[in-house]
């Protein structure tokens, strides 16, 4: 219900924040004239009403932006930017040189004449937007978990930094790069651009540079006809997902936790009464060796400027098995660090150990 009024407010912000720009650009100011010296202005009640709902209405716009997991920050930092600027410079070019003659006109000062509100607003916002955009390009952007593929290295409601400058420097929005750094090494844990849909991001960890041969069995690699090591750890279970297997891989330069469940079958189970998940969630492995592993998949062929990304948990991750490889123009960038994590889904608050881990 909540959600439903922030998006029918959220829509209402538009045609609300257009009758205010006009108004307070053009009518204002002749409204402002037309007072005596000395005299308050009083809008008309409607109006007076408008401009106190406004900024709610464009909170909601806001919030609705960023519920929305197709959402392109880069791309709305850069349109914030371009539009405050735009106003910013037009008022300086044109606007205030026609407020100045029409006050002049009427033989009263500029100071009389309030400078627009959307113009003081553009000035404030110009730079923030754009120092954040230019942040978010090329040095480092904020990314949240949104769901169990990374587990136990990474979980839902963990925050993380994604080096953006790691594997080369890209324009935002069209993701062209302009300057190579460095390159994608086996084991990192990437973000990229969804192939199937690229105004999604996932992240994964790149099993498989261009040219490698990659199999998966019983949720182990092989990649170049070589086992990756992994050391058994015993069982994992945190009261959602229960009987898990856990091992430490090491692929590259990075040693890693996975886990898995080695079953031909799924691990969707009923919910448990022990797991704290709202609405709940829970994954109960019953290892069943008699049959090839649900997760198993033949030799795959890494192609020219592609990678394979598979994610640390095998038998619950929606991954390069399953809908191929990502091109090179894909990579956002590489994950660094834990900053923050909560998970709104989990009773219980911020897990505060996992602040500031680096991600191995």
């Amino acid at each position: 219900m909540l959600s439903q009024l922030i998006s029918a407010l959220a829509w209402l912000a538009v045609p609300a924040t257009l009758v205010c720009v006009v108004d307070d650009w053009f009518l204002r100011p002749r409204r402002q004239l037309a007072v005596p010296p000395g005299r308050p202005l009083r809008d008309p009640q409607w109006l007076a009403w408008l401009y106190f709902v406004l900024p709610a209405l464009i909170i909601c716009g806001v919030v609705e932006v960023l519920g929305s997991q197709d959402v392109d920050f880069s791309a709305v930092l850069l349109e914030i930017s371009v539009v405050t600027g735009s106003v910013w410079l037009v008022d300086v070019l044109v606007f205030r040189r026609l407020r100045a003659r029409t006050a002049q006109a009427r033989g009263r000062s500029l100071t009389e004449i309030p400078e627009p509100g959307t113009v003081d607003y553009a000035r404030s916002f110009f730079p923030v937007a754009l120092g954040v955009l230019v942040l978010r390009a090329f040095v480092f952007e904020p990314f949240r978990i949104p769901s169990d593929s990374m587990m136990p290295t990474l979980v839902d409601g963990d925050f993380i930094l994604v080096s953006k400058y790691s594997y080369g420097l890209r324009l935002p929005v069209i993701n062209r790069k302009i300057l190579a750094v460095g390159e994608p090494q086996r084991g990192d844990v990437v973000v990229f651009r969804y192939p199937l849909n690229p105004s999604i991001n996932y992240i994964k960890r790149l099993v498989g540079l261009p040219g490698d041969r990659v199999q998966v069995k019983n949720d182990h690699l092989i990649v170049n006809g070589q086992p990756v090591g992994a050391t058994d750890l015993g069982l994992y279970g945190d009261g959602c997902y229960e009987g898990m297997h856990l091992a430490q891989e090491t692929l590259g330069s990075h040693k890693h936790q996975i886990m898995f469940c080695p079953t031909p079958g799924g691990i969707d189970a009923d919910p448990l009464a022990t797991c704290n998940r709202n609405p709940p969630r829970s994954y109960v492995c019953v290892a069943d060796t008699s049959a090839p592993d649900r997760g198993d998949h033949d030799v795959m062929v890494v192609p020219a400027h592609s990678y394979l990304m598979i994610g640390d948990n095998r038998d619950n991750s929606e991954d390069g098995r399953y809908w191929g490889y990502v091109p090179e123009d894909n990579l956002v960038g590489k994950a660094t660090r834990i900053w923050f994590n909560w998970d709104w889904h989990r009773s219980g608050g911020p897990v505060w150990s996992r602040i500031g881990k680096r991600i191995e």
